[in-house]
């Protein structure tokens, strides 16, 4: 994925963009967005899993029932 170099590039820009006193409180917050982000992911994965098992346990299945069938009245026309 990424080699030694590539990782020691990106290390040392962020040390200049942020510099030495910072650095640690930017890594921490950092930090905590990637764990809150972690957090998130797991309570969506485990919400969907519900989702899928509560209707699985809530629906019944019941024969269809139909209606009978109904005849139209016919009419005859009187002969005069």
């Amino acid at each position: 994925m990424f080699g030694h170099w590539e990782i020691l590039i990106v290390l040392v820009i962020i040390l200049v963009v942020f510099g030495a006193g910072k650095l640690p409180k930017v890594m921490g917050d950092l930090g905590k967005g990637i764990g809150a982000f972690k957090k998130g992911m797991a309570e969506k994965s485990s919400d969907d899993e519900e989702v899928v098992e509560a209707p699985k346990k809530a629906v019944k299945k019941s024969p269809a029932k139909k209606k009978p069938a109904t005849k139209k009245k016919t009419t005859t026309k009187a002969k005069k």
